[in-house]
């Protein structure tokens, strides 16, 4: 199967700092394919340069075979687009948006209803209530009906799922999940960590630059370390104090506990244990576990500056 989206050596500069430095990526037709990093990391300059609506400084995209500098108009024909700020119109109904998407494309509701149909039935029952006026999960399911009215090949969301609660978060993936199988591209980013395993295929980017390109199941396993989960009775104290261990490679807060590995190629768990004491910490409580995606890029940040 050819690829989609073909992006290549892609560099883009804003007042002499590289928000995306030298980008190489390849997203298969009808992948679901996620972006991930932090606010700043460059995500929302990458799609809006696929999305055309940024040029480029250097390097090349072409997406369905068509470029996205020369081919613009041809291929805004077939993007759904979703911003990452809801950009409906506030002051026309849910069915108004619709059909005004619908007739900008040259198309209708009714022509395209079966592919959206399973998205905008759960807000159909408000379909004559303002767009400004719905809640946020409400306005994320009307900005992708929206998108999805002309039958895009390819899909583009900036961070869908961001001021969402969790019941709405993954409704909606479970929405895209079902969308691959009507052939679309699906690329999508988030800062939501977890969010990396729903998709069949990541990248992690940080400062512009990306860090991995891989399943997430396959990140995961190329962590390399013994990943160890520890937890006292002030976390604070013991983040600190291992912070100026000498055997400490990476600590980081995550919840109520505490992801530590260790510059030793096997972590000596009762040292630690001991030095934690000598320190004045009690209770404490260490064990090993699997590292999750979040582990995985903090990890890949810290190979990077070195």
């Amino acid at each position: 199967m050819s690829n989609s989206i073909e992006i290549s050596s892609l560099t883009k500069v804003y007042d002499n700092t590289k928000a995306l430095n030298d980008i190489n990526l390849h997203i298969k037709k009808n992948e679901l394919f996620g972006l991930i990093g932090p606010d700043g990391a460059g995500k929302t300059t990458l799609i809006r340069i696929i999305a055309t609506l940024l040029l480029p400084d250097s390097g090349t995209i072409t997406v369905e075979n068509l470029d996205v500098v020369k081919d613009y108009k041809s291929l805004r024909k077939i993007y759904g687009y979703m911003p990452g700020r809801f950009s409906l119109y506030q002051d026309l109904t849910v069915i108004e948006n619709l059909n005004f998407f619908a007739t900008v494309f040259g198309t209708t509701v009714d022509e395209n209803y079966d592919l959206i149909k399973d998205i905008y039935s759960q807000i159909e029952p408000f379909k004559n209530r303002r767009a400004g006026q719905l809640s946020g999960g409400m306005k994320q399911k009307l900005a992708l009906s929206c998108a999805l009215i002309h039958k895009p090949k390819v899909l583009l969301l900036d961070e869908p799922t961001t001021g969402v609660d969790a019941v709405s978060r993954k409704e909606f993936w479970e929405m895209l999940k079902n969308l691959q199988k009507n052939d679309i591209t699906i690329f999508v980013s988030t800062p939501y960590m977890d969010e990396a395993s729903l998709c069949d295929r990541i990248a992690l980017i940080q400062k512009g630059k990306i860090l991995s390109v891989e399943t997430p199941e396959n990140i995961t396993k190329q962590f390399g370390k013994q990943l160890l989960q520890i937890n006292s009775d002030n976390k604070y104290k013991v983040l600190k104090d291992l912070r100026n261990y000498e055997f400490t490679n990476s600590v980081n807060s995550f919840g109520q506990f505490l992801h530590y590995t260790d510059k030793r190629s096997v972590p000596e768990v009762q040292s630690i244990k001991n030095y934690l004491n000598e320190k004045g910490n009690s209770n404490i409580n260490i064990k090993e576990i699997m590292p999750n995606i979040e582990d995985c890029f903090m990890d890949l940040m810290i190979e990077d500056k070195n």
